[in-house]
């Protein structure tokens, strides 16, 4: 019995070191769980895009914008609120100063014929939206689609 306990003890040692480097990433100061969420707006729609603006936001507001990493992904008829005409540029552009990252899929700008010239400045690209937050999922981020 006490070998037991002895081998126990010496794999907890062992392992030790693994858990306390998953705690310290998933956590912050004093604690602090730190979280990652990707957000999709696959919609041309102004109020869409408030809403996951709105999201981010009170997001950063209720666990602190130090606690949680933002990804908001455009892809399809989305990426037309990420034109420099766009009704919601502003507030993407306010977004982004205080963190949230804006990325738009490429594919689907190859498909409107759109370029970086015709975007706002600042986001940042992936070759596909979907894939992106495939990605992001697999990796242990949070998805939300409003």
């Amino acid at each position: 019995m006490n070998r037991r306990l002895f081998v126990q003890a010496g794999a907890t040692v062992a392992f030790a070191p693994y858990l306390i480097a998953s705690h310290a990433q998933s956590a912050g100061p004093a604690g602090t769980k730190h979280h990652k969420i990707v957000i999709q707006v696959s919609d041309n729609d102004p109020a869409k895009w408030n809403l996951a603006l709105n999201n981010a936001k009170n997001l950063q507001d209720d666990v602190g914008a130090a606690n949680v990493d933002i990804e908001i992904v455009a892809y399809g008829p989305g990426i037309g609120m990420l034109k420099l005409e766009s009704p919601t540029g502003a507030r993407i552009t306010e977004a982004m100063k205080g963190n949230v990252k804006v990325l738009a899929c490429e594919n689907t700008m190859r498909g409107q014929k759109l370029t970086k010239d015709d975007m706002l400045g600042g986001i940042s690209y992936v070759p596909a939206g979907v894939t992106e937050i495939m990605k992001k999922q697999s990796e242990g981020w949070a998805y939300l689609r409003p």
